[in-house]
C-alpha cells in the first residue's frame, strides 16, 4: 500500500478487504488518541504556526497520496492548539467526545441514510425520533412535544426564534420585541438578526445582583414597549449562562411570558443535561414550561461536538415556519407518525445524526450519564470551597451548576497575568470573561475526563501561580 504503484491502483470506491485494512489504521489512531489524552498537554502550540503554513501551501495533489502519511499529518495537526477532549480542559465548555459516540458516527456515515424525510429512512428517523421523546421527558415538556436534531444550539436557537416569530408576529416583525440580559448567549441576538429584527429590537433586561434576569425589569420592559406600540414575542431564559453558569429565575419568568403572551425560550444549550440529576431538576425547574429548549448533548452529555437539539412544546409552530415544498418532492409522502426532520428546521439535507446520541444512551445506560453529571457538580462545589479558603482570591457567586468564577484581589491586569501563567504551564486550560467591567477567570468542570485527580491538580496549579504571581508583585 506504500508503493507508488499501489497508490495509482487505490479507487474511491474501496473493496471489502481495502476497507477493513484502512479502518483498522483508523480505529488504532482513535486508541493510540485516546490512551494519549491523559497526559497530553492541555493546549500546545510550538508547533501550530509550522503546521498551519505547511497546511495552507499544500492543496491536494493530481496523484494518490499515501493513508500512513496522511494520518500523520492529521496527527500533528490535531495535537496543536487547544487540547479540548481532555482531562485537564476547564475552559469554556468540554465537549466530552465520547468513543461509543464517536464510532456511532462512524457508523452513521458508513449507512450513509437521508434523514430529511421519514419516508427514505423510516427506521433510522424512530430511532432519532425516540431520543428526541426521551430529551422532551427529561425537560418535562408535555406529551406530544417533539423537536429536531441539529449541529448545535445555535442552529437550534435561529429555528426556535424563527418559529416564535412566524407563530406570535406573522408576516410582518418589524415591530417585534424580544428580551434577553447580557449573560444571555450572543447566540439569541445573532439569531434575531438573521430572522430579519433590528438590533435595537432586542431589549437588554437588567440582572440582579445574583446575575439572574430580573422578572420585574423585564415586566416594565415590555408593558413600555407595548405602550409605545411595539409588539414583545420572546422571552430568553437561560439555563446556565456562559459566562458563571447562572441559572435564571425560570418559573417566574414563565409566568410573565404566559402572562404576557410571550414566546418562552430556554437556553439550556451547557446546563440542559443536569436534569438527569437531583441538583439539576430542583435548579432548572420551571424549564418545563418552556415553548422551546435549546439544549447542546455535546456539553452536559459528553458528546463530540455538532450535536445540538431543538426541543418544541409543539411540533406543528415549528412545522409551520419551516416547511417548504417543491414538484421535485412530489413522490414523498408523509409516513404515520413520523417526523420530516427537514421540515422542523432549516436544513432539508441533513446526515442521520440520531446514532450519535441512541448508541451511546443505551449502550452506557442513562444511569452512567447522571452519576458522571452528579461528580462534575461535586467536583465544582469542591474547587469553589478550597478557592474561597485563599484570602487573595475574589468568589462573589456560589456555583449554580459546575462553572466556577473567580479573580484575584487587585487590578485586571494582574489576573490577566495569572490567567496567563495557568495556561502556559500546559496543565489545565482556563479561559476568562468579563462581569460588571471586571475581569474574572473561569474554570468549568464538565469534561466526562475530568476526575477529582485532575481537578486537585488545577487547584495545585492555580496555588502554585497565584504564589508565583504574589512574588512578582512583591
Amino acid at each position: 500500500m506504500t508503493s507508488h504503484q499501489e497508490r495509482l491502483a487505490l479507487p474511491l470506491d474501496l473493496d471489502r478487504d481495502m476497507v477493513a485494512e484502512l479502518g483498522r489504521y483508523a480505529v488504532d489512531f482513535l486508541a493510540e488518541r485516546i490512551g494519549e489524552l491523559e497526559s497530553a498537554p492541555a493546549s500546545d502550540y510550538r508547533q501550530a504556526g509550522h503546521l498551519a503554513e505547511l497546511l495552507l501551501g499544500r492543496p491536494p495533489g493530481a496523484e494518490p497520496g499515501d493513508f500512513h502519511e496522511l494520518l500523520e499529518t492529521f496527527r500533528q495537526a490535531a495535537g496543536q492548539g487547544v487540547n479540548t477532549a481532555g482531562p485537564g480542559y476547564l475552559a469554556y465548555f468540554p465537549a466530552g467526545g465520547l468513543v461509543s459516540s464517536v464510532l456511532a458516527e462512524m457508523l452513521a456515515q458508513a449507512a450513509n441514510r437521508f434523514t430529511g424525510v421519514a419516508q427514505t429512512a423510516p427506521a433510522l428517523v424512530a430511532m432519532e425520533q425516540s431520543v428526541l421523546t426521551w430529551l422532551c421527558d427529561m425537560f418535562g415538556l408535555p406529551a406530544g412535544a417533539g423537536g429536531v436534531v441539529t449541529t448545535g444550539a445555535s442552529l437550534a436557537t435561529l429555528s426556535a426564534v424563527v418559529a416564535a416569530r412566524h407563530d406570535r408576529l406573522g408576516d410582518d416583525a418589524r415591530d417585534g420585541t424580544l428580551y434577553v440580559t447580557e449573560h444571555t448567549h450572543l447566540s439569541v441576538a445573532k439569531a434575531a438578526r438573521i430572522a430579519g429584527l433590528p438590533a435595537d429590537r432586542v431589549r437588554l433586561v437588567p440582572a440582579t445582583a445574583e446575575l439572574r434576569m430580573d422578572v420585574g425589569a423585564a415586566a416594565e420592559l415590555i408593558a413600555a414597549d407595548r405602550a409605545a406600540g411595539l409588539r414583545p414575542f420572546l422571552l430568553a431564559g437561560t439555563a446556565g449562562t456562559t459566562s458563571t453558569g447562572t441559572v435564571d429565575p425560570l418559573p417566574e419568568l414563565a409566568r410573565l411570558a404566559r402572562a404576557e403572551g410571550l414566546w418562552f425560550h430556554v437556553d439550556a444549550a451547557y446546563g440542559g443535561g443536569f436534569r438527569l440529576t437531583g441538583r439539576g431538576r430542583a435548579r432548572l425547574a420551571g424549564i418545563e414550561e418552556a415553548d422551546s429548549v435549546a439544549f447542546d448533548p455535546h456539553k452536559s452529555l459528553f458528546m463530540p461536538y455538532g450535536t445540538g437539539v431543538l426541543l418544541v412544546r409543539d411540533p406543528a409552530v415549528l412545522h409551520a415556519a419551516h416547511a417548504a415544498d417543491g414538484q421535485y418532492l412530489q413522490d414523498l409522502d408523509r409516513l404515520g407518525d413520523l417526523p420530516d426532520f427537514g421540515n422542523l428546521g432549516v436544513e432539508l439535507t441533513r446526515e442521520f445524526r440520531g446514532l450519535r446520541l441512541w448508541l451511546p444512551l443505551h449502550l452506557h445506560g442513562v444511569r452512567a450519564f447522571a452519576e458522571a453529571l452528579e461528580e462534575k457538580l461535586d467536583l465544582a462545589a469542591f474547587v469553589h470551597r478550597e478557592l474561597s479558603l485563599d484570602p487573595r482570591v475574589e468568589l462573589p457567586w456560589e456555583p449554580d451548576l459546575s462553572v466556577v468564577v473567580f479573580r484575584l484581589r487587585g487590578a485586571d491586569e494582574a489576573n490577566r497575568d495569572l490567567l496567563a501563567r495557568i495556561n502556559a504551564t500546559q496543565r489545565i486550560y482556563l479561559s476568562s470573561t468579563a462581569i460588571d467591567g471586571r475581569f474574572y477567570l473561569r474554570l468549568c468542570v464538565l469534561s466526562v475526563r475530568t476526575r477529582a485527580e485532575h481537578v486537585h491538580q488545577a487547584l495545585r496549579t492555580i496555588q502554585d501561580c497565584l504564589n508565583n504571581e504574589i512574588s512578582s508583585q512583591t
